[in-house]
């Protein structure tokens, strides 16, 4: 069996110049950044159409939207944490380890997203619960009640893109999803305005359009892992019944923390767009659209943090502290390189951005676009924080280091962050602003505590 290591597929990291890493971490990080942003783009078209197609439709998706990210997010730790798990086994040479991982991979997240089926298909009452108003909540119930059979391919894409970008075939990942976003917008285009002979369907065809994307990039990413040649020999599908319970639990014990520091703080804007939800719905609007366009910046920074994560963890495969020292600050130097063109963005074409999503004929349109440029000037001082903390994120999954990050996440973001955003939108008066400010907060403090973990852990020397 050829190791790895030597593969001409994943090339050894020894002696590699601070040059020859940063190249690595752009041919990785580039189609994962470029497959983060299709993906993320199958969510702005939704909103720019929902847009177009009224605010009841569009504050509702915003809501539903959010509800299912924070599901996925938890969900998709197992997908996230085999990143780090195959990249060391690449590193190794190890090719069962890595069939291993990938199929345990596939496991525990066809178990989760079976699971959360009964939230979605009673949703409604939950959102109540959290204060939603009772015909924004049915609407979005009715959006989430077809969305939700999604949750299964999306997390199992989530498996096959790390299972490919820790064999450095990233480029697939991006292909596959830009051909599904081309598809989401035209079946947009058809069943949420009727247009082509097609029912009118509102929220529910834009449910069904995203579906259907998802379903279409899970096939083609799965016939690319189990048969093209250079990945034929791993056979990751090969008795994919059997189980293999060391790595199931190893992945599950790495897994569940990753997903449950996703969800602190995803529910850091999730815990926002609720009390926005309070405030109005022009509000929540607006919020949905701020937060879609920080989404589409984050989407390059998860990239580049995702490609950080493969080659720390390949380097710490090979036993190269060398190789994760430098990979790691080139990492992070291009995130923040980026960090700092989207601040100046965000500052100077608020106005544009935020117009992109909204139909002049709709008569809350200004009220919406007012606000919206208010809350992208406070997007951009959390710009360079919410670079950090995702870079630190990725460095720790690398060496498999995820439990205290869970813990400090945690308290950055529902200890200080979302008490953060409540005390200052409401009892100071801030409302709105308020909000976003508290997420400033929260992200500042992960930056801070997360990075600080990474390197006094790894090079207490150095640090």
């Amino acid at each position: 069996m050829t190791p790895l290591a030597t593969s001409p597929a994943v090339p050894a990291m020894r002696a590699l110049s601070w040059r020859a890493h940063l190249r690595a971490l752009v041919v990785l990080g580039l189609p994962l950044v470029g497959s983060n942003l299709a993906q993320m783009s199958l969510h702005v078209t939704d909103t720019v159409m929902l847009g177009w197609y009224g605010v009841d439709a569009l504050a509702a998706v915003v809501l539903g939207a959010s509800f299912f990210f924070m599901v996925f997010i938890l969900g998709s730790g197992f997908g996230v944490a085999a990143m780090g798990m195959v990249a060391a086994a690449v590193g190794r040479g190890d090719e069962v380890q890595v069939r291993r991982d990938v199929r345990m991979g596939l496991w525990l997240s066809t178990l989760f997203g079976i699971c959360t089926l009964p939230l979605f298909w009673w949703s409604a009452p939950i959102l109540r619960v959290l204060g939603q108003d009772e015909a924004l909540s049915a609407l979005a119930q009715s959006y989430l009640r077809i969305v939700g059979w999604g949750m299964v391919p999306a997390l199992l894409i989530m498996v096959l893109k790390s299972f490919l970008s820790a064999m450095e075939r990233a480029g697939i990942v991006l292909w596959a999803t830009l051909g599904a976003a081309l598809g989401n917008g035209l079946l947009n285009w058809m069943l949420i305005f009727g247009n082509w002979g097609a029912p009118e369907l509102g929220v529910r065809g834009a449910a069904l359009a995203s579906l259907g994307a998802q379903a279409v990039s899970l096939a083609v990413l799965a016939a690319y892992a189990g048969w093209h040649p250079a990945l034929r020999r791993f056979r990751i599908f090969a008795r994919l019944w059997r189980p293999d319970w060391p790595a199931f639990g190893q992945l599950a014990r790495l897994g569940m923390p990753v997903g449950l520091t996703g969800l602190a703080e995803g529910s850091l804007f999730t815990a926002a767009a609720l009390m926005m939800g309070w405030i109005g719905t022009v509000e929540l609007a607006a919020h949905g659209i701020a937060l879609e366009a920080a989404s589409l910046a984050f989407m390059v920074h998860l990239g580049i943090a995702s490609a950080a994560t493969v080659r720390v963890g390949r380097a710490e495969g090979e036993g190269d502290r060398e190789g994760m020292r430098r990979a790691a600050l080139a990492a992070i130097a291009l995130s923040v390189i980026f960090g700092l063109g989207v601040t100046a963005l965000f500052l100077v074409a608020a106005g544009p951005i935020v117009g992109l999503f909204l139909d002049e004929a709709n008569p809350a349109a200004p009220d919406i676009l007012a606000f919206g440029i208010t809350l992208l000037a406070v997007a951009a001082l959390f710009q360079m924080f919410d670079a950090l903390q995702c870079m630190a994120l990725g460095l720790l999954r690398g060496v498999r280091d995820t439990a205290v990050p869970m813990g400090l996440a945690t308290i950055s973001y529902w200890a200080v962050g979302i008490p953060a955003s409540f005390v200052l939108g409401f009892p100071l008066g801030l409302g709105g602003v308020g909000l976003w400010l508290g997420l400033v907060v929260g992200l500042a403090l992960a930056a801070a505590l997360l990075m600080a973990r990474f390197w006094l852990r790894q090079f207490p020397r150095v640090a």
